[in-house]
């Protein structure tokens, strides 16, 4: 909580600074148009790494691989699109670190070893949606139809 109090205290303060020191050395308008190109030019990357983070969590999910690159991906590229949409050079510089591939492989592999400290995954041998590591290519269909009631606590079902 203190963490994001101090990011929406500190982030702007840091953000006016560095426009007030690159407006004083290039200009005014010079500082405006280049914050404008930034929000167009991170725009247009986000529509295009989007599309193709979009394009491989669907080819993930046809293959019957678990796509969780590929959401971590996803993820990355809509921080890192809010960052560049956002008016600043110090957020900018942030996100086009979350949007270009190189350096979003790097940040994912660090969010891989935070998230791993924290949760546990649990999964099942031979991924997701095979039927195991003897039959890697079957497929089975998880889609069952079944019924549910409700039972008191001392039915006899329930202790076997």
């Amino acid at each position: 909580m203190a963490i994001l109090v101090a990011l929406f205290i500190v982030v702007p303060i840091v953000e006016l600074y560095v426009i007030i020191q690159i407006g004083s050395l290039i200009g005014v308008w010079p500082t405006i148009a280049l914050l404008l190109a930034d929000a167009i030019l991170g725009s247009m990357l986000l529509r295009h790494q989007g599309r193709g983070a979009w394009r491989r969590f669907n080819a993930a999910l046809s293959e019957g691989r678990f796509p969780g690159k590929e959401v971590a991906d996803g993820l990355l590229i809509a921080i890192g699109g809010t960052l560049l949409l956002t008016p600043g050079f110090v957020t900018d510089i942030v996100g086009a670190i979350f949007l270009i591939p190189p350096t979003r492989a790097l940040v994912r592999r660090l969010m891989r070893g935070y998230v791993g400290r924290r949760f546990v995954v649990m999964g099942r041998p031979g991924g997701f949606g095979t039927a195991g590591p003897s039959a890697p290519s079957s497929r089975r269909s998880y889609d069952y139809d079944g019924t549910a009631e409700e039972i008191d606590a001392d039915d006899p079902r329930l202790t076997g």
